[in-house]
């Protein structure tokens, strides 16, 4: 196991499944859309619309495209 990112902060955190441990799974306030205490992770940065997590409980780095941020923008009509 990876120890945890020492820029890690509690502070930061976002609610997103681990795609390694899928901690979530049986969590009945994640399995209906609200964060819970148990199961957030460690939001260690961002790039655009992409944010970098770890998980606290398996401790699986990865990125995750969130849709929002910047990215393609449409075009201006005149």
């Amino acid at each position: 196991m990876l120890p945890i990112d020492p820029d890690a902060d509690l502070g930061r955190r976002a609610w997103v499944a681990c795609p390694r441990c899928r901690d979530d799974r049986d969590c009945a306030p994640c399995g209906d859309g609200r964060n819970c205490g148990d199961h957030w992770r460690y939001l260690l940065g961002s790039t655009g619309g992409v944010i970098h997590l770890q998980c606290p409980t398996c401790t699986h780095l990865w990125s995750h495209e969130t849709g929002f941020g910047a990215g393609g923008r449409p075009a201006h009509l005149w």
